[in-house]
């Protein structure tokens, strides 16, 4: 049973879930809609941890094992979304090219879609064919701010 902690970020209440000892959730929560929290786990302590030495600029990558639920085809796309450098971004079509499906673009912007560990499988880092910033579960103003905060944190 995946065990649930709500930690207050900088950027909103985010949703930490852990099941059998790997972080199987981070997500966004607008409002805590749930009656009680329940108590933190060592590695959902963990998470909250690197997270705010993320948001403090003083962590460019996540240790913690990680286990997201999805189709083998969604895993194969959050493995290439991992290998992006903190502070760099990508295109659809470029993690399309690397996973050998190089028409798969829209697919790729699908599976980022369901992502279910944000920010730590940065889906944030993933733009448009042309540069431009296009949609982000979280939101577009929250993925302006991830890049902002990378980008100030590569100086």
């Amino acid at each position: 049973m995946e065990k649930i902690y709500f930690y207050h970020s900088p950027i909103g209440v985010l949703v930490l879930g852990e099941e059998d000892g790997h972080l199987t959730r981070l997500t966004y929560q607008e409002e805590i809609t749930t009656p009680h929290v329940m108590e933190k786990t060592p590695l959902l302590d963990q998470a909250e941890r690197q997270l705010m030495e993320y948001f403090q600029g003083e962590r460019t990558d996540f240790e913690l094992p990680l286990i997201p639920k999805g189709t083998a085809f969604q895993k194969m796309v959050w493995q290439a979304l991992q290998e992006i450098p903190y502070g760099a971004t990508v295109s659809y079509g470029e993690i399309a090219k690397k996973i050998g499906n190089p028409k798969g673009a829209r697919a790729v912007g699908m599976a980022n879609n369901k992502n279910p560990i944000s920010i730590i499988i940065p889906c944030h880092r993933v733009v448009g064919a042309d540069g431009k910033l296009v949609g982000y579960g979280g939101g577009l103003e929250k993925k302006i701010l991830l890049l902002e905060l990378e980008v100030k944190g590569k100086k």
